[in-house]
């Protein structure tokens, strides 16, 4: 695909490095010179400097002859007419636009959906064909990892029928010690399956003699309402969260406390006076409270000890990370951290800090959802984008596809590949090796190495002969 990404910030780069090891022809444009250069010097990519939403500058870029265009600069307004400019005059196929402001978002009226009209001269409002808001994906991560407390990441497939569970194995676990196999022993009535071991950053694929030893990150699929009982075989059974510490009245913080304050009691500390004031007004529920959460008497004086999970979203890495690591000594239970440069995340999670989310991760992976081959609705980017889970749909017959009507063990899947389940109307299958897939069958495939997905990609392609 020939693919133009307008800004060259972290999403931008870190999406460009993904897509060039995939020999798409990437082109990127940015304003910033040397930005620009270092991302040519390491990636096989074009770039142009200008203003993105400017004609030229897309023409200059390609946009003629684009087949898709993705719009992630920091501004909102760019990234909206650099789409409008490029669908209207250039007739870019598919656009992707990034939109942070909620003031944008609270108004669909402001953006046509791809299937209400193929008519461009009668459009009404912003062409954009896909809407990225990495605050309302952020928020919706959180909140998973608040609602199954001990996991290091949620990721749902099929409209939450089944998900995947990242979580680390601890001394205390029924499982722990054992075999792969024992799993299905000590819990017949569920079905689950295993789809990697990540042991100190080695890949592991499990088998059924695989033993689970203690600090393993385990990645497991079940259907939704099974995912709790799973989790109490890995590590020993967490108790509910109940109080809440958010840290940072943003876009994020405020739209975290929206979510979950009618279920869960829910703090909420900004430094700013004025942002404390438009907080108040709109949360019902939630405490605001205004101050530093690097003030240790702050923290003391609002019970951190009694916090069952301190979630630190601001826009500041230095200020989360430090008001983390204060929280946890002073007994919060649990740490979740927003940590903007990717170059932190490896080194803070696992410590004092639980869990260390990265917006760009959260954000790529919705982006992948939209750049891969064959039927493709869902792409998580994992590992800090080593690893990769997406849901394929199976279509065509036995003579145009190469999984459709066949055993899964007669799937010829790249090394490092696994299919973790198949959601077949409504109806959550784990993958064992004597099922069969069906047309429309939805295939979740966990990678451990992500270089492989155009092989995955190939395999859910119909041939030919079905057209």
């Amino acid at each position: 695909m020939k693919i133009l990404i307008l800004g060259a910030g972290q999403v931008g780069g870190t999406l460009a490095e993904n897509l060039a090891n995939e020999a798409n022809d990437i082109t990127i444009i940015d304003s910033d010179s040397a930005r620009l250069r270092e991302l040519q010097d390491r990636l096989d990519i074009r770039t142009v400097q200008g203003e993105a939403s400017y004609p030229t500058t897309l023409r200059q870029a390609g946009a003629e002859d684009a087949d898709m265009l993705i719009a992630v600069t920091n501004s909102d307004e760019t990234n909206m007419v650099a789409c409008q400019v490029s669908k209207l005059l250039y007739k870019t196929p598919t656009t992707i636009c990034r939109v942070r402001a909620s003031a944008y978002l609270a108004k669909s009226e402001l953006f046509y959906q791809r299937d209400q009209t193929k008519d461009l001269d009668s459009l009404r409002g912003f062409p954009i064909d896909v809407l990225i808001s990495p605050e309302h994906l952020v928020t919706k991560h959180i909140t998973r990892l608040i609602e199954n407390p001990g996991a290091l990441q949620v990721l749902e497939f099929s409209k939450g029928l089944t998900r995947l569970v990242a979580l680390r194995a601890t001394r205390g676990g029924p499982l722990v010690g054992h075999e792969l196999s024992y799993l299905r022993t000590h819990m017949p009535k569920i079905d689950t399956r295993v789809a990697a071991i990540f042991r100190k950053d080695r890949a592991i694929m499990p088998e059924g003699n695989t033993v689970i030893e203690d600090g393993d990150e385990v990645f497991f699929i079940a259907a939704g309402d099974h995912i709790k009982s799973v989790m109490s075989e890995l590590q020993p059974l967490v108790k509910p969260y109940k109080r809440i510490f958010i840290c940072g009245g943003g876009n994020i913080g405020q739209r975290l406390a929206h979510t979950l304050e009618n279920r869960f009691q829910v703090k909420l500390l900004e430094r700013s006076h004025e942002r404390c004031v438009m907080l108040s007004e709109n949360l019902r529920k939630t405490v605001v409270l205004e101050g530093n959460a690097a003030n240790k008497d702050i923290l003391l004086e609002e019970n951190i000890e009694n916090t069952d999970v301190f979630c630190a979203v601001t826009n500041d890495d230095e200020a989360n990370i430090m008001a983390s690591l204060l929280a946890k000594r002073l007994g919060a239970r649990k740490v979740l951290t927003l940590i903007n440069n990717p170059d932190y995340v490896d080194l803070i999670q696992g410590g004092d800090i639980d869990v260390a989310i990265s917006p760009q991760q959260t954000t790529i992976g919705s982006l992948l959802t939209h750049v891969r081959r064959g039927d493709v609705v869902n792409v998580h980017s994992l590992r800090r984008g080593a690893a990769e889970a997406i849901e394929a749909i199976a279509h065509g017959d036995h003579r145009s596809s190469k999984v459709v009507g066949k055993r899964l063990d007669e799937i010829n899947l790249p090394e490092g590949t696994t299919i973790g389940a198949i959601v077949r109307r409504s109806e959550v299958l784990i993958a064992h090796d004597h099922l069969r897939i069906q047309p429309d069958d939805h295939v979740i495939l966990f990678l451990v190495d992500k270089t492989r997905i155009r092989e995955v990609e190939k395999l859910f392609q119909v041939g030919l002969t079905f057209f």
